[in-house]
């Protein structure tokens, strides 16, 4: 498992893998491709917001985005904007290894929210998270500008 920063020369390969992640929540969202079989997408990497590669024996397994604020002390809040593993590789818990090694490589203040509907994400969240934290995060419904009532998990990563 090798996690690298989405750069120009990878940028392809992270927007390949974000049609399959709009493509999988589609009938949550709504979202039709366009008149060239592409979705839109709801996060552009660029300004505060990264983009990660996950690869497993050198494929292409999966993709994170995320929003990183830095505040006047230094500490870092974090969200969770985008984050998706190719089915084929969601066993032996490599989404979970995946946002662990997240979390760990960016500590500070946290948060990962999911829509309306996705009860598979929202378990996936609360046990990646509770394995990371020990069961220390809170958990509450956020009404989101953008995507209405979310769940919302936060939590804290403390320099190792």
């Amino acid at each position: 498992m090798k996690i690298v920063d989405v750069t120009p020369l990878n940028i392809e390969i992270y927007y390949n893998l974000t049609q399959a992640y709009e493509a999988e929540f589609s009938p949550l969202t709504k979202k039709f491709p366009d008149q060239k079989g592409k979705f839109a997408l709801d996060t552009e990497i660029g300004g505060n917001v990264k983009g990660f590669l996950l690869y497993i024996d050198e494929h292409p397994a999966g993709l994170a985005a995320i929003a990183v604020d830095e505040a006047e002390d230094g500490s870092l809040h974090c969200e969770v904007c985008d984050f998706y593993v190719v089915p084929l590789f969601r066993k032996n818990k490599a989404g979970q290894r995946f946002a662990h090694q997240l979390f760990a490589m960016m500590p500070g203040e946290w948060e990962s929210k999911q829509i309306e509907g996705a009860e598979p994400a929202i378990a996936f969240w609360r046990r990646a998270i509770g394995a990371y934290t020990d069961d220390q995060f809170i958990e509450d419904i956020y009404s989101d500008p953008y995507w209405g009532e979310v769940t919302r998990q936060r939590f804290t990563v403390s320099v190792a």
